[in-house]
C-alpha cells in the first residue's frame, strides 16, 4: 500500500482538515491547524508531500521520525501541527485497514467510557451560574470557563473580586462537588496570578489552567505553594522535549497537550508515559473539531493517567459551523452523565462529511484571535 495523495482544505469555524488517500482505496484524515495560523499550517502539510507521496502509510513511527528530523529545523507550533494532522491521518488509514478502532492498536482500552467537560462563558465571561447550571442539568459533571479578561502585570483587585464572583456564582448555583475549572488563558502576569490563586482557593476547584506562560514555566511551583489547587498547562507546548522541562520544575499536576499541535496519537501517547512517570495527569487540550476529539479519545482510552477530557461542542468560538457538522456518525460522540463513549468505528473514529469539507474549503476562512489593548494602549495577552 502506497500513498497517492495528501489534500488540504480549510474548515470553519477555524480548522483545517488533512486527507491522506491510498492506492488500496483507503483515506484517512487528520485535522491539522494551530488557531489563528491556518494558512501557514495547511501550507507546511503541502511541503511535507515529498515525505509521503509513495511512502507505506502503515509505518507511522517512521514516517513521522523523517518529517521530523531530516528536516533539520524541527519543533514549532506551525511544524508540530502539521505533523499532528498527518499522524492522525495515518492512525485512521492503519485502524481501517485492520477494521479496528485505533485505540485497539495501541494496546486496547484501560476505561470504558471517558469523563467531558463543557466550556461556559466567553473571552469576557459573563452569566456563568445560570450556564453552569444547564450543563449540569445536562448531564455534565464539570465545566471550564475563562477567568478574566486583560490583566496587567499589577491590576485592580476590582478584577480580581469579579473573577471571584463568577466562580462564587456557579458554586452556588451546582453545589460543592460540582467540578470548577478557571483558564488564566496565559492572560495573567506572575503578580497578579499567585493574588487570584489564593483567593480561588477557598472554592476547591477542579484545576486552574495556563496560571501564567509556559514560557516561565518555572514560576509554577511558586504559584503552587500560594494555592493548594491543581495546575494544568500544556497547550502551547508541541514535543515531548517541551513537556520533559515542564515535567521537570515539578509544578504541574495535570498536562493538556493538544493532538493536533503536538504531534498527533503518536507523540502525545508519548507524552502521556512521560507524565505517568511523574505521576502528573492526563486532560488533552481540544477546543477543536471532531477529528481532533477522536485523536483525544483514542489516546484517553489507553492511558492510565487520562483524567478528563475538552470538547468545544457549544464554545463560543464556533460561529457559523460547529464540531458534529463534519461528522457522520454524530451518535457516536452522545455525551451521557458527562462521559463520553470510546470511538466504535473503525480508525480514528469519525466518518467525515466530506462534501461539507468541499464546500466550506471553497471559500476559506481567514480566523485570527482578538487583538486586546489595555487601557494605556500597551497590548494585552488574549
Amino acid at each position: 500500500m502506497k500513498i497517492t495523495e495528501v489534500n488540504t482544505y480549510y474548515v470553519r469555524p477555524r480548522w483545517g482538515f488533512v486527507e491522506i488517500v491510498t492506492d488500496d482505496g483507503l483515506t484517512g484524515w487528520g485535522e491539522a491547524v494551530l488557531e489563528g495560523h491556518a494558512d501557514a499550517v495547511l501550507a507546511c502539510v503541502n511541503e511535507y508531500k515529498p515525505y509521503l507521496i509513495g511512502k507505506d502509510p502503515m509505518r507511522i513511527e517512521d514516517i513521522q521520525a523523517t518529517i521530523y528530523r531530516a528536516g533539520f529545523y524541527r519543533g514549532g507550533g506551525v511544524m508540530m501541527s502539521a505533523i499532528s494532522g498527518i499522524d492522525q491521518c495515518l492512525w485512521d488509514i492503519k485502524g481501517k485497514f485492520f477494521g479496528a478502532p485505533v485505540w485497539q492498536l495501541m494496546g486496547g482500552a484501560c476505561r470504558d467510557r471517558m469523563r467531558v467537560y463543557s466550556w461556559i462563558g466567553g473571552d469576557r465571561p459573563s452569566d456563568v451560574g445560570s450556564a453552569a447550571k444547564e450543563r449540569m442539568d445536562a448531564g455534565f459533571s464539570a465545566i471550564k470557563m475563562n477567568a478574566t479578561d486583560e490583566l496587567q502585570m499589577i491590576d485592580s483587585y476590582e478584577k480580581v473580586d469579579a473573577v471571584l464572583e463568577r466562580v462564587a456564582a456557579i458554586r452556588e448555583a451546582c453545589g460543592k462537588y460540582f467540578g470548577i475549572a478557571v483558564d488564566f488563558h496565559g492572560r495573567v502576569h506572575k503578580p497578579m496570578a499567585k493574588v487570584l490563586a489564593k483567593k480561588l482557593e477557598e472554592f476547591d476547584l477542579m484545576f486552574i489552567e495556563e496560571p501564567v506562560l509556559c514560557e516561565n514555566m518555572d514560576e509554577f511551583k511558586e504559584i503552587r505553594r500560594v494555592a493548594n489547587i491543581p495546575i494544568a498547562t500544556g497547550e502551547r507546548l508541541f514535543t515531548k522535549y517541551d513537556f520533559k522541562r515542564l515535567l521537570e520544575t515539578g509544578g504541574v499536576d495535570i498536562i493538556q497537550p493538544d493532538l493536533s499541535h503536538a504531534g498527533g496519537i503518536t507523540e502525545v501517547k508519548k507524552i502521556a508515559a512521560m507524565a505517568e512517570a511523574y505521576d502528573v495527569a492526563l486532560a488533552p487540550h481540544c477546543p477543536l473539531g471532531p477529528i481532533a476529539l477522536a485523536a483525544c479519545l483514542n489516546v484517553d482510552a489507553t492511558c492510565y493517567n487520562a483524567v478528563i477530557q475538552e470538547q468545544s461542542i457549544g464554545i463560543h468560538y464556533n460561529v457559523g459551523k460547529e464540531v458534529l457538522d463534519y461528522a457522520l456518525n454524530k451518535e457516536d460522540f452522545k455525551f451521557t452523565d458527562g462521559y463520553v463513549d470510546l470511538p466504535k468505528i473503525p480508525g480514528i473514529g469519525v466518518e467525515v462529511n466530506k462534501e461539507l469539507v468541499v464546500e466550506e474549503n471553497a471559500n476559506p476562512h481567514q480566523w485570527k484571535n482578538p487583538v486586546w489593548r489595555h487601557k494605556d494602549g500597551s497590548v494585552a495577552e488574549w
